[in-house]
């Protein structure tokens, strides 16, 4: 909610961010100008995880643009945005400017074939963002804005504080239940500058410091003060999860922490809850390694170097976030600079940027 609300914030200073430009005499007795001009009418398909947050991440900067948006919640769970169009209009924003519209599939096609809306802002899978979004704004001309799938590594360096590390790593792979595109998804532990001996025990170090405070999280009902990780979307999501779990399990990875059994702080119903997961002995043409699971599930491996932890990053299809954690700047330097991804963080889990930066 506070990051929404920031958003909103952030776009009351359109005035100032979006000025035009003006260079006289830029040949003779000719001036150039640059205007900044609303486009039209936004699109705006938001995901089922951060039902207030996403659709702010563009809706509020569209408007205070000049443009009107249509917004298409989650069907999960649309009640959030219809209040905000309703406080909307309290607040002296004209009636047909602030849209909410609810459906499924028949209402996404409907916005993307529309000769009145020019542009699509859309956060979701890469499938349905590839397959569905590109494709059909590209055969009507619309502009597109797209946020995907992900596949998160995070990096821990031979100097990293212990944790620091692992209180960070908790947040990134667990927090919302794994159920955001910047969670946490394999986690790399780098052997840089260590011998092997070394290297094997400060992998141990790390993954027993990981494994220990990954079973000590407490799962249940997501307002009661004593849980620290709650539910899953639902049933069908969950056993998905399971599915991917024994895929895991099927290629060979070792599943040293089992989320399928589930302990949960009071006495609910089993059916969209599991505990957190955690493989080792993954290598990156898995599934699980390449693919986003979306959910409570840490993939744990190794990197002799630096070099070879960033190779990885960039073969992987996906680049949406990395962080790295470590004491050096050199090698916060060297990752900040060579890693090819978005967002990249150091010494941080949830590389989320604040709502003043693009």
């Amino acid at each position: 909610t506070r990051r929404g609300i920031e958003m909103v914030e952030v776009a009351t200073g359109i005035p100032s961010l979006m000025q035009g430009a003006l260079l006289e005499d830029i040949a003779v007795g000719i001036d150039e100008f640059a205007y900044r001009q609303p486009l039209g009418v936004f699109g705006i398909i938001g995901p089922f995880n951060f039902p207030f947050m996403v659709p702010l991440w563009f809706a509020p900067f569209a408007v205070a643009c000049g443009n009107c948006i249509v917004v298409k919640p989650s069907s999960e769970d649309p009640i959030s945005q219809t209040k905000i169009a309703e406080l909307a209009e309290e607040a002296g924003i004209p009636p047909g400017v602030w849209n909410v519209v609810n459906g499924g599939r028949d209402v996404v096609t409907g916005m993307l074939e529309h000769p009145d809306i020019n542009g699509i802002c859309f956060v979701g899978s890469t499938r349905v963002g590839r397959d569905v979004i590109y494709r059909k704004c590209g055969e009507t001309g619309k502009r597109v804005i797209a946020q995907c799938g992900a596949k998160n590594f995070l990096l821990v360096m031979p100097d990293a504080n212990l944790d620091r590390t692992i209180r960070s790593c908790m947040t990134s792979f667990y927090g919302n239940t794994g159920q955001r595109c910047l969670s946490g998804a394999n986690l790399v532990i780098v052997g840089e500058g260590l011998k092997e001996h070394e290297f094997n025990a400060f992998y141990e170090k790390i993954l027993n410091a990981f494994v220990k405070a990954a079973s000590e999280i407490r799962v249940g009902y997501a307002l009661d003060e004593r849980v620290q990780m709650g539910p899953l979307r639902d049933n069908e999501k969950k056993q998905r999860l399971v599915g991917l779990i024994q895929k895991g399990v099927d290629e060979g990875a070792k599943l040293v922490l089992d989320g399928r059994n589930i302990k949960l702080i009071g006495d609910w119903p089993h059916d969209a809850f599991l505990n957190p997961s955690v493989f080792t002995e993954v290598t990156p043409d898995m599934y699980i390694a390449k693919e986003e699971l979306f959910g409570p599930i840490a993939n744990i491996m190794r990197a002799k170097t630096l070099d070879e932890a960033i190779e990885m990053i960039h073969n992987n299809p996906y680049g949406n976030s990395t962080a790295i954690f470590t004491q050096n700047g050199k090698w916060a330097r060297k990752f900040a600079h060579d890693v090819k991804v978005g967002n990249v963080g150091i010494n941080i889990g949830i590389v989320a940027p604040m709502a003043f930066f693009p």
